[in-house]
């Protein structure tokens, strides 16, 4: 069968926010989380996927003042979409992922590699508001969910560039040294995808990805009526999961691993933990996919003393990372002179938030012929 592919990359990015209790189990405290995810309209499930965890992580606690989602097309008022305005992650039709009050920071053209490797390191321009900043500090969790097509190493954007796993793990270690995190869940779903984290070298980061190298991932299921598939396997899997939990939830990021499976997931997932400090079996799925409310307060002031009290917030020293020995195939990518567009102090910083990033990526493939392959759409 001849298949004419024309890559059309969608990318959508989430910054979530909320405060949080920091986890006993933590030897050091956090109180935001970030997440990447990605989506596209024959890659219609890649958007769906993305505004799937967009609403799961805002049933967990996650507000929308504390969301940045960046979402570079979209199939909602695509023409070719018979449920104009709408989205849908399931072929039963029964939760208008579109309908629930999203609310749009970055799109089209504003969706590239540049500006998301600007977003993580800050370096923004000075005009850029706030609701479009990653304010995150040293007690930010941040879960970063990424959906789309890829390679080995490599994640399209927009059909004329790739962000690669050296451009991904050098802004991690850039984040680590200026304190623009506590931990990170990296989690993606592309072919290839554990390829993604390989290059990771900065601490407290935890990893996981829906398919080895040389493997494809592989679309759920289609809706006839759609006329595409609307959701993939391993991430209809993980947000399945994510159903069965709410805000108080012990359930740990163990228990969701130990739930993978090749014949369920039709791919090899992966996980990555070697950087990460925590036991899985003591981190809570809610420490980077929900967030609950904490205000804290230093002891009343003595009697006679008129100052009032001070919130606290307890610091995390910075480690100096250094990057593993550079390859050939390493690109370096100047996102900013030093200075520029100095990060905005505000809302989260230093105040305890949790943060959630999404950002989804992927190119669009055009078939003649069948559609649908036995096991579904590659990734």
């Amino acid at each position: 069968m001849l298949v004419h592919t024309q890559a059309l990359v969608r990318l959508a990015l989430v910054l979530l926010s909320c405060l949080l209790v920091p986890s006993i189990a933590s030897s050091t405290p956090f109180t935001n989380n970030w997440a990447v995810l990605s989506r596209f309209w024959f890659n219609y499930r890649h958007m769906a996927n993305t505004l799937a965890m967009y609403r799961t992580v805002k049933r967990l606690g996650i507000p929308d003042s504390q969301i940045i989602l960046m979402l570079a097309d979209d199939v909602a008022c695509n023409p070719r979409n018979p449920f104009a305005g709408t989205v849908y992650s399931n072929a039963d039709r029964k939760t208008d992922l579109y309908g629930e009050k999203i609310e749009v920071d970055y799109k089209g053209e504003e969706v590239n590699v540049e500006t998301f490797l600007r977003l993580l390191s800050g370096r923004l321009p000075d005009s850029t508001p706030a609701s479009k900043r990653l304010m995150t500090d040293s007690r930010s969790n941040i879960f970063v969910y990424m959906t789309g097509h890829g390679g080995d190493e490599f994640l399209k954007f927009q059909d004329n560039e790739e962000i690669s796993a050296f451009d991904i793990a050098d802004a991690f270690g850039g984040m680590w040294s200026k304190g623009r995190y506590n931990e990170i869940l990296f989690m993606v779903d592309t072919c290839q995808a554990n390829t993604l984290y390989t290059k990771f070298y900065s601490p407290n980061i935890l990893a996981t990805g829906s398919s080895e190298k040389d493997e494809n991932s592989y679309s759920h299921h289609a809706d006839n009526d759609i006329g595409v598939a609307v959701t993939d396997r391993y991430t209809h899997h993980v947000l399945t999961f994510l159903e069965t939990i709410n805000k108080t939830s012990k359930v740990t990021m163990q228990n969701l691993f130990d739930t993978f499976s090749p014949q369920i997931i039709h791919s090899t997932p992966g996980v990555r933990s070697d950087l990460f400090q925590r036991p899985l079996s003591e981190t809570l799925l809610t420490d980077f996919f929900g967030g609950v409310s904490e205000v804290e307060f230093s002891p009343s002031a003595p009697p006679g003393d008129g100052e009032e009290a001070k919130r606290t917030t307890e610091g995390v020293e910075e480690e100096e990372v250094r990057p593993p020995k550079s390859s050939p195939r390493r690109r370096r990518r100047r996102i900013a002179s030093e200075g520029e567009g100095a990060q905005v102090e505000g809302k989260a910083r230093g105040e305890g938030y949790q943060r959630t990033l999404m950002v989804a990526g992927g190119m669009a493939a055009l078939q003649a012929g069948a559609i649908w392959l036995a096991r579904g759409w590659k990734v």
